[in-house]
């Protein structure tokens, strides 16, 4: 790179305003990107672009995971449904989830992040339309599966995307927009559907799909995609509109085709490739935090909110989770604000730390018969789950694996999650007749583990870029 006039030119006027050089040099790399965005501000507005355009997959996640909760009554009312048949649509989203999830890796890899993106919006259309136009459970079930399946590769291809589109220093922020959007989906429907028809609230699932298929239109393809399959004109082309018509990309650009270059001689990767040595760390972290997420029962302590709060005095116990929902988008804003100046894992020590008191607390209030207190338990577990174990795992798990393994161990992590939602969901309430205070006494177990296994085996991202992320994870070899 000697001889760039345009990078020598700018590293003269960061040094020199005011005759006061910047010695530090982490500083100095930080105001050259700045200033570089500064000159061309074209560069953040289309990297924010493609962020606002690719959450709408996220959305879409949250009005699918939350949908059955508001529509409970009036479908079962308007089409004649049992319990179990209800039942049935209610979970169903999971499994079309776990085959999205399994397939996630290899669409993507195959099509584009994109062309992943805009496959799995067509798929939630005809879910959606299969929803809206329900004679019957059939139909119902057909059109859950569809929007699971969409979801399942929403889940894993959009924090990957903005990953790999986004400058280092805001690309913990922009990922986890991708929780945020999940929460606000979730959030919509429960308030929405409160208040429309079961048909109607179909169009908050649908509307965004078409807006994502829009918007997919007008933004790049992801610069390390394109680099990965050989396709250099794009690749150069792409990078250059995220980061600005007449900023310098030559390192950045010469440090991911570095990288791809150093890959492509490698066999295809196949499943078990992501057990050999040199990936298993990535492959622990990413599943690893998946399993603590889940199996740390949110979404036990999210079914059993309903009823807490009509036992503490609420009309309905539905306001009681609406408040819940409300609750967690500004505190996943918050998270979304810190990623990218605390760092990744304060955060999710913090959040480890938060979950593990809220479950303690909780298990002794059952204990003691002391509903109160597991009210005011819940709301720290979930503002404590929304700092940091809500939408960080996403975040780490976009950034630690080499993109020759990415589909694969990203499909590995994306299948964890789901299976994980699963298992707690279905033996909630077996765990919760055999022990309210014995079930939480596990959750909070799991949790004490989970802030060890951040301690011990998490790495911090932030700042860094993904190349240097992923070439810090693979193990030293004995001299």
């Amino acid at each position: 790179m000697e001889g760039d006039p345009i990078r020598d030119s700018h590293e003269q006027r960061i040094s020199m305003p005011d005759g006061l050089a910047i010695k530090e040099p982490l500083i100095a790399k930080e105001e050259q990107f700045l200033c570089s965005e500064d000159k061309n501000g074209g560069s953040i507005c289309m990297v924010l672009l493609c962020t606002a355009v690719s959450v709408w997959g996220s959305f879409v996640f949250g009005v699918a995971v939350g949908f059955s909760a508001p529509t409970q009554a009036q479908i079962r009312e308007d089409l004649n449904l049992s319990l179990g048949e209800f039942s049935v649509f209610g979970s169903i989203v999971t499994i079309g989830a776990l085959v999205g999830a399994v397939a996630s890796g290899r669409i993507t890899d195959f099509l584009g992040r994109k062309g992943a993106m805009s496959s799995s919006a067509i798929v939630c259309i005809i879910g959606w339309l299969a929803i809206y136009f329900a004679k019957g459970p059939i139909s119902l079930d057909i059109g859950r599966v569809c929007t699971g399946y969409g979801v399942g590769v929403f889940s894993y291809v959009v924090p990957i995307f903005i990953a790999e589109i986004a400058p280092k220093t805001l690309r913990g922020m922009l990922t986890t927009l991708n929780q945020l959007f999940i929460v606000l989906g979730v959030s919509m429907t429960y308030i929405v559907g409160t208040i429309i028809t079961w048909r109607m609230l179909v169009l908050t699932g649908l509307i965004p799909c078409i807006i994502l298929l829009v918007g997919l239109t007008f933004i790049p393809e992801s610069p390390r995609w394109l680099a990965k399959v050989g396709r250099q004109n794009e690749f150069e082309s792409s990078l250059r509109k995220l980061r600005g018509k007449d900023a310098d990309i030559s390192e950045e650009a010469t440090e991911i085709m570095e990288y791809i270059t150093t890959n492509e001689n490698l066999p295809k990767a196949r499943i078990q490739d992501a057990f050999q040595r040199q990936y298993i760390r990535p492959v622990m972290v990413g599943v690893g935090l998946m399993f603590f997420q889940q199996f740390g029962g949110v979404n036990g302590i999210l079914f059993y909110a309903s009823e807490i709060f009509k036992s503490a005095g609420f009309a309905s116990g539905s306001l009681g989770t609406i408040l819940i929902a409300c609750f967690q988008v500004p505190v996943t804003l918050l998270a979304a604000v810190l990623m990218d100046r605390s760092g990744r894992r304060p955060l999710l020590m913090i959040s480890a730390s938060g979950l593990f008191f809220g479950s303690f607390i909780t298990a002794i209030s059952f204990y003691l018969k002391a509903y109160h207190l597991f009210s005011l338990m819940k709301q720290v577990y979930i503002g404590t789950f929304s700092i940091g174990m809500g939408g960080i795992p996403w975040v780490i798990m976009s950034e630690i694996f080499p993109i020759h393994i990415k589909g694969i161990g990203g499909s590995l992590v994306t299948i964890m999650n789901w299976f994980g939602s699963w298992v707690v969901s279905y033996f909630f309430n077996f765990l919760m007749s055999w022990s309210s205070h014995g079930t939480f006494f596990i959750f909070s177990a799991v949790c004490a583990l989970a802030l060890v296994f951040i301690f011990k085996v998490v790495p911090e991202t932030k700042g860094r870029t993904l190349e240097e992320i992923q070439a810090s994870m693979k193990p030293t070899l004995p001299i």
